[in-house]
């Protein structure tokens, strides 16, 4: 029950809200004072109801016990992101809290206001910078942070700790849209003949890149039991990631469509054979310092290959053939690309893709589908293009018939 205490002219409303699990009592308060022309009869009477209204509103959870943004944060990394989240959105988290504890983690959920946030947001977007590098932060970048701190709330809301989410009102500002680099089919037939005389293991990765799309962590993640000989099929069943820290490291797929298996060319499989053929003989010159685990890109000992290494190879590639360079995931763009404007619907190129739901391809891949469709329309018009058929015409043929049956 709520406890009042007079102040001079003001009356303090004292609430107890439970127990911390140190014995420390949590109690809730709020000042109020009566208007001015308020007898004290009257005001007496409305210091009641307002105790009242303050109760309910500490059982409801719509005011907070003292809880520090940053403590809670902790709490909600141990009780829902370890528990739920894939380990490199669990890293991701844990590396914008950066930035995140310096601005809010001393400051009380609920003294933390939207117009704040917002102002941490637009902040980020126009002066962050990399910490390592010293390049401005991207887009994307500020979109995480935004995430980890709406998630927090929200979990916040949901164990009734805070009565609303801050954050819902929240946006990161619009920057230039940076246009996605992608190989023109020309360049990818040039790059084929510049692989023909590359070390298997990567004249392989970059086929496979080119041919299934897939992520890069789906293409490290490959195993040998993943290949079908037999159907020309390839399964993709997990990632492999890297964390400092923890190092190398196999995950789930990104989401649950991510699992997916598709059908390649005779060639694309051939190539396989014979990079499994070279690797067996590489694991047969180590000997014992062959470490067997069964995936496809490894190092000289059986490892699995380090994530960067593909990348790291391909830029010094490019450079030696004074090749554009382009990252890996353009490879994957440029299939995407190529799905689309070979006239695939956007449900099989999301399949293809991995991706869980149609929104995510056709907002990535926006304007694609836009040209895909731009050229479909052209295409019916000549099928249906009735101007072509003159009206002169017609008249012209009537005008004769009409000659041949005076005559």
């Amino acid at each position: 029950m709520a406890n009042i205490r007079k102040r001079g002219n003001t009356y303090q409303i004292r609430v107890s809200c439970g127990y911390k699990l140190n014995g420390e009592q949590v109690v809730q308060t709020m000042s109020w004072k009566p208007p001015e022309g308020m007898t004290a009869k009257q005001a007496e009477k409305e210091v009641q109801k307002q105790a009242i209204l303050f109760e309910e509103k500490c059982l409801r959870g719509q005011v907070t016990a003292n809880v520090k943004f940053e403590e809670f944060a902790e709490q909600w990394f141990e009780e829902y992101a370890r528990l739920n989240l894939r380990k490199s959105s669990f890293e991701r988290m844990r590396q914008v809290t950066q930035r995140v504890y310096p601005a809010f983690g001393h400051l009380r959920l609920d003294r933390i206001t939207g117009r704040q946030i917002q102002q941490f947001i637009n902040d980020l977007v126009l002066n962050g910078r990399n910490m390592q590098t010293g390049k401005p932060l991207s887009r994307k970048t500020a979109v995480h942070h935004l995430s980890f701190i709406s998630d927090v709330f929200s979990y916040a809301v949901r164990m009734e700790i805070v009565s609303d989410n801050p954050c819902r009102k929240v946006y990161v500002p619009k920057g230039g849209k940076k246009e996605k680099e992608i190989y023109s089919i020309e360049e990818i037939e040039q790059l084929f003949r510049l692989l023909e005389d590359a070390p298997l293991k990567y004249r392989t990765f970059f086929t496979l890149a080119v041919y299934t799309g897939f992520r890069r962590g789906e293409l490290m993640g490959l195993e040998w039991k993943d290949i079908d000989f037999e159907y020309n099929i390839i399964h993709v069943r997990r990632t492999s990631n890297f964390i400092s820290g923890v190092g190398t490291y196999t995950d789930t797929t990104k989401t649950q469509s991510s699992k997916r298996s598709m059908k390649f060319p005779q060639h694309v499989m051939d190539m396989l054979r014979d990079y499994k053929s070279e690797q067996d003989k590489q694991s047969q010159l180590m000997g014992s310092k062959w470490v067997e685990n069964d995936r496809l890109f490894v190092k000289e000992n059986g490892l699995p290959m380090y994530h960067t290494t593909p990348y790291s190879w391909f830029k010094t590639f490019c450079k030696r053939h004074d090749f554009r360079f382009c990252d890996i995931h353009s490879l994957r763009h440029f299939y995407a690309s190529s799905l689309i404007n070979e006239g695939v619907d956007p449900a099989a190129v999301s399949s293809a893709l991995g991706h869980s739901v149609i929104g995510t391809t056709t907002t990535i891949y926006c304007h694609t589908f836009q040209q895909a469709q731009a050229r479909a329309g052209d295409a019916i018009a000549k099928v249906l293009d009735f101007k072509k058929k003159k009206p002169a015409d017609k008249e012209g043929r009537e005008h004769k018939i009409k000659v041949t049956s005076a005559s």
